[in-house]
């Protein structure tokens, strides 16, 4: 198995596929307390379990345990087509063969080659029977969780095993942990009420102030992938130097059911632009928050939204823009794809099919004839076409020129995900506009995180944190900003 796709599409790409790649049966999430909500993969945070602490499991021998390792046996034989026919008529929209290939290698690229079958469990739920099948990769253990309606998978999880040595987030050198302390809040009321965390600095304030903005995918406040919390060390470091901040969990994860509901009409507004603005206004009526000195952060996805999210966030004194693309988005799945699955230099018969596959659903994208009604599993990664139509047309840069506030835009020299390309273009449109601040950073990749070489997925999983320098660049850049 080649295995050189990224560990999570959805971090790499957008959140929506998260909304589409899930189970068809709604009540079978809480089957192990590892699961964060109904996505098809959930390898990407700190989350890990060993198995359901809630229902009784069986060991194996049932026919479920069965077919769970013969589903299992598909994905490690390459039979993805195969393995797609057993899935039911809602997993078959939401999981097409293309992107079931490119979940199951980027398992492969975090741990390693697939090795054996260590065990298989099986319980029931709900009327649902559901296999859990423990995989030995060779770096990792990973729980296959497979949900039967009869004979079909009606859902499909992955996660790391809980008792294989989880690795433990440890503080940055940058970061002293006795200059600030943590304090839960929420965003936003009602049904979408979102937990979240000021990490303020010590002292009677007030303090400028920083909203965190999440990438792509159904994110912590942390933005966790693998072992890392690019988020958290951005809280830390920024509290540590008196700005205070706050992340939240993003509304894809925290309300996962609920957005998959109305994931047919989700646009990036309801996904991550409305919450960004409460966050803004909820730090500005904040005790010890300077409310003049409350600027936006936004990575990747988050970055690319600056221009909308300035336009409902008014008050905000400033905007950070962390590897955000100026690209459409269906240019960048392919460029992604292109550079995932060449990292070795040859492309495989299935390589090159999932190629031209990406390739035609990328052409419906910018069809003229792509309309509400398009079926999403005809579009890339079962993207509902509300979400491309409401980007249709939407030029970051140049949406920025008539933002009136100063704008700092930092981009790493290795990110394969969001390009030099894209750092290009917002110099283009925004050079000769005052109060814009280019940053570059040679070394580091799409996490803000240091290396050496051809970024690759797997690096994601090597611990490590937000450059220094980049921590301190912030910090220099939203003190000298005069808001009074």
């Amino acid at each position: 198995m080649k295995g050189r796709i990224s560990p999570c599409l959805s971090f790499l790409l957008f959140s929506v596929f998260c909304l589409t790649a899930i189970t068809s049966c709604n009540n079978t999430n809480k089957t192990t307390e590892s699961d964060s909500g109904p996505v098809v993969q959930d390898i990407s945070s700190d989350k890990t379990a060993d198995s359901d602490k809630t229902a009784t499991l069986s060991d194996k021998g049932t026919d479920h345990a069965v077919l769970g390792e013969k589903f299992i046996d598909l994905l490690v034989g390459a039979k993805y087509k195969e393995a797609f026919s057993w899935f039911d008529e809602k997993m078959a929209a939401a999981l097409p063969v293309d992107k079931l290939q490119l979940v199951w290698k980027s398992i492969g690229e975090r741990f390693g080659p697939f090795q054996k079958t260590i065990k298989t469990q099986t319980t029931k739920r709900d009327g649902y029977s559901i296999a859990l099948i423990f995989c030995q990769f060779k770096t990792k253990v990973v729980i296959a969780k497979v949900v039967f309606s009869g004979a079909k998978v009606a859902g499909l999880f992955f996660f790391p095993n809980k008792g294989d040595n989880a690795q433990l987030y440890d503080a940055p050198p940058y970061v002293d942990l006795k200059t600030f302390s943590d304090k839960e809040i929420a965003v936003g009321k009602g049904k979408w009420q979102l937990p979240g965390t000021i990490s303020m600095p010590k002292g009677k304030g007030p303090f400028p102030a920083v909203v965190l903005v999440h990438g792509s995918g159904p994110h912590d406040r942390d933005e966790s992938i693998g072992p890392n919390k690019p988020f958290r060390d951005l809280a830390w470091g920024l509290a540590t130097r008196g700005i205070a901040v706050l992340r939240y969990e993003k509304r894809t994860k925290e309300h996962a059911n609920a957005m998959h509901g109305i994931r047919e009409s989700v646009t990036t507004k309801g996904e991550t632009i409305q919450d960004a603005g409460l966050a803004v206004e909820l730090l500005r009526s904040t005790e010890k928050i300077d409310p003049k000195k409350v600027f936006v952060l936004g990575h990747s996805l988050g970055g690319m939204l600056v221009p909308r999210i300035a336009n409902i966030a008014p008050n905000a004194a400033g905007f950070i823009i962390m590897a955000g693309s100026t690209r459409p988005l269906e240019d960048l799945i392919m460029e992604q794809t292109e550079y995932l699955l060449g990292l070795d230099g040859s492309l495989s018969d299935m390589d090159k099919k999932t190629l031209e596959e990406v390739r035609e659903k990328v052409k419906r994208v910018k069809d003229p004839k792509l309309s509400a009604k398009t079926p999403s599993e005809k579009l890339p990664f079962s993207v509902p076409a509300a979400y491309w139509l409401d980007l249709r047309g939407y030029d970051p840069a140049e949406s920025a020129k008539s933002m009136k506030r100063p704008m700092l835009i930092l981009q790493g020299g290795r990110d394969y995900q969001v390009t030099m390309k894209d750092f290009q273009g917002w110099k283009d449109k925004l050079n000769k506009k005052t109060g814009v601040t280019f940053t570059l950073y040679p070394s580091l990749n799409h996490l803000f995180m240091e290396g050496q070489g051809k970024s690759k997925p797997s690096e994601y999983q090597i611990p490590g944190h937000v450059y220094k320098k980049v921590i301190e660049d912030i910090s220099s850049w939203v003190k000298t900003i005069n808001t009074h």
